[in-house]
């Protein structure tokens, strides 16, 4: 089962029934995600296999599958992310201790309100002259730390700014369009091998592929179960959270995104999360 929000007539609903199948039948009009999530573990499979409220309006458009939820990250979960954090920064101590510590990397990525969902436009620095996109796969869970499902999410990152100093992560992590998820919310019925899934990236210039690769979730070096449990160690998520877990495609270093990109990050059986990129300027009242 998967679970979607749609925006329609002005109104956010929530939407099934499969990730394959695209936002079909509305949930009932009082059911939103922060409900679903701070309720019991299983209330959101529950409500999936509920009575359909009708059929999703025609020009409904489809946007991110959250509500009033953070969005964390964690950092050099594969292989592939520790060799390129150590390439970019070239000081590799930090980033083989967190890779090889007990303890993982887990940084906050969006505030609530800040997520961008399918269609909508992601964001590159103005001040940083080295940007890509970071496909990963997401894992939701509800209140009491239960994975409620998985999707998409593109963790957006000025490989220049964190190369320049490891404690500028904040800088080159979190700022407007920083972060993507999408386009449904599958299950973990829906997913039940996550071992089994592949994680792709392709980037777009005037239609021509200048980005293309794939990676395994199985390398990822930390299991998402193990990230969530960390994560709940010492903060309470009441309407639960969105947890990014690490990427393995890094592109190349002569590589950096350009205004009008559009990066494709899809994961087998989560559907296909398509966003174009814009340039985002300092604020016209910044001093």
């Amino acid at each position: 089962m998967a679970l979607w929000q749609v925006l329609a007539g002005g109104e956010r609903r929530l939407a099934g029934p499969r990730a394959s199948q695209g936002p079909q039948e509305l949930l009932a009009a009082s059911l939103t995600i922060d409900g679903l999530l701070g309720g019991a573990p299983g209330t959101l499979a529950a409500a999936l296999r509920g009575l359909a409220a009708g059929p999703v309006p025609p020009g409904a458009r489809v946007v991110a599958p959250v509500g009033g939820q953070e969005v964390w990250a964690a950092g050099v979960t594969y292989t592939r992310s520790l060799d390129a954090r150590v390439a970019e920064s070239g000081t590799p101590d930090p980033y083989e201790r967190v890779y090889g510590a007990e303890r993982p990397e887990l940084f906050l990525k969006a505030a609530p309100g800040r997520v961008r969902g399918p269609g909508e436009p992601v964001g590159i620095r103005a001040d940083s002259g080295w940007d890509v996109p970071e496909p990963e796969l997401a894992v939701v869970a509800d209140r009491s730390g239960h994975i409620a499902g998985y999707l998409n999410g593109n963790d957006m990152s000025s490989r220049s700014i964190e190369g320049e100093n490891p404690l500028y992560l904040p800088q080159a992590k979190i700022y407007t369009g920083s972060c993507a998820i999408g386009p449904c919310l599958a299950t973990p019925d829906e997913v039940p091998d996550l071992a089994s899934l592949l994680i792709s990236l392709r980037v777009l210039r005037a239609g021509a592929e200048v980005v293309a690769d794939t990676v395994k979730v199985a390398d990822l070096h930390r299991s998402p179960g193990e990230l969530v449990r960390w994560l709940f160690r010492a903060l309470d998520f009441p309407v639960g959270v969105v947890l990014l877990t690490g990427t393995a495609i890094v592109p190349p270093p002569a590589f950096t995104l350009r205004a009008g990109d559009e990066v494709i990050i899809a994961t087998t059986g989560l559907g296909e999360l398509r966003n174009v990129v814009e340039v985002i300027e300092p604020s016209p009242s910044a001093g």
